[in-house]
């Protein structure tokens, strides 16, 4: 009877004490996240495919930057905002992908509260300002193609900066506008956010209370806008080309190819956001198809977009590639010429000590000192026959 009633009184404080903390706030310190895989050999398979994506985007993203920074025939401003969009590219990914591959093998998948908000930041920062550098890109293009002997007066360095730093203010606007208020929303209950990476649809349902109208804040600012930007990004590059075959017919094709990297990077970036943000009821299927191509698929194939179909970028790869070999091989002639002068002084040195003839004061066995040194030994003299 004593036991119960100490159970009893147990469950009551236990009680008392979650009801003060839903009163004061969040009780959830971590979240609970979505498997990819159930079988050992999909796990496998997914471990090497997110691998060998994750370093392609690593190498690729950094060989365009790489390029662009040390050759100076791609200080312009096409070439500037593609860096900035390869160092996106590159966060984008590894605010997820790191931990996509760590959590394939794990039997509990869980995050920290702190590190899910801090992941959500930064993939709204990443998406903001690529958002931001998509629509200057696409107005450098239309200066380029539209107005090409006025191209260096409008996009000129000082331009070209601003459009980049004022990307990465809007996409820091755009993640603490809503980060501010996903922060302040109380978890005291369930945590399975219900996909493998954290985000504010999936995190804001499980917070304490009536979310309807912060879920349309999120929506509006993340799905409508990504929707709107997208139509807009489509409209104008149909105007550009429009405007181009009014003028001549000849350059279409020129400008169709020179947009179509373009317009298929822009398609590979907004429809899975569109998906994701704008969708009512999505599937956890779906919901993960996109997020993969969002998060592991595009990022590698911007790099490769951008390289295979720009000659510029094709030649100051291998421009950059044969510096390299030549650096390497400067390096190595040095490094052998320094072994050959260290040889030689070593073998100097041994040659010195040996054809030095010993004192008498000095310790020296006796047979060593009556041997002929190199001055005593007699001439051979040679005698005609």
């Amino acid at each position: 009877m004593h036991i119960v009633v100490q159970n009893k009184q147990v469950t009551a404080e236990s009680s008392l004490y979650d009801l003060r903390d839903q009163i004061n706030g969040s009780v959830v310190t971590e979240f609970v996240l979505l498997g990819l895989a159930q079988s050992l050999e999909m796990q496998f398979f997914l471990f090497l495919f997110f691998s060998l994506f994750y370093v392609g985007i690593i190498l690729g993203n950094l060989l365009i930057v790489f390029t662009i920074i040390f050759d100076s025939h791609l200080h312009f401003p096409m070439y500037i905002l593609l860096a900035n969009l390869s160092l996106i590219d590159l966060g984008l990914s590894s605010t997820t992908v790191p931990r996509m591959i760590s959590d394939l093998f794990r039997d509990c998948k869980i995050i920290s509260f702190h590190n899910c908000m801090i992941q959500m930041f930064f993939i709204h920062v990443m998406g903001g300002t690529e958002m931001v550098l998509l629509i200057a890109m696409a107005y450098d293009r239309y200066t380029a193609i539209c107005k090409p002997l006025h191209y260096l007066t409008i996009m000129n360095p000082k331009v070209c900066m601003l459009l980049v730093v004022v990307a990465w203010i809007i996409g820091v606007i755009h993640a603490v506008s809503q980060f501010g208020f996903v922060i302040k929303l109380p978890f005291c209950g369930p945590n399975n956010v219900g996909s493998f990476y954290c985000d504010l649809p999936r995190v804001i349902k499980l917070a304490c209370m009536d979310t309807y109208r912060l879920e349309f804040v999120v929506t509006a600012n993340s799905g409508f806008i990504s929707m709107g930007t997208f139509f807009f990004l489509i409209v104008s590059y149909i105007f550009i080309l429009v405007t181009v075959r009014k003028h001549s017919s000849e350059n279409l094709s020129k400008a169709f190819f020179t947009l179509s990297a373009h317009i298929t990077v822009v398609v590979l970036f907004f429809v899975p956001c569109m998906f994701l943000y704008v969708w009512p009821f999505p599937t956890k299927s779906l919901d993960s198809f996109f997020s993969i191509v969002d998060f592991v698929v595009t990022p590698v194939l911007n790099p490769a977009i951008y390289t295979l179909r720009n000659r510029d970028m094709k030649v100051a790869m291998r421009r950059l590639i044969s510096w390299t070999n030549i650096a390497h091989s400067l390096v190595r002639t040095k490094e052998t010429q320094h072994m050959v002068v260290e040889v030689h002084e070593h073998s100097m040195m041994y040659h010195r000590k040996m054809v030095t003839v010993p004192g008498p004061d000095d310790n020296v066995h006796p047979s060593i000192l009556n041997s002929p040194s190199p001055t005593n030994i007699p001439k051979l003299q040679l005698h005609k026959e």
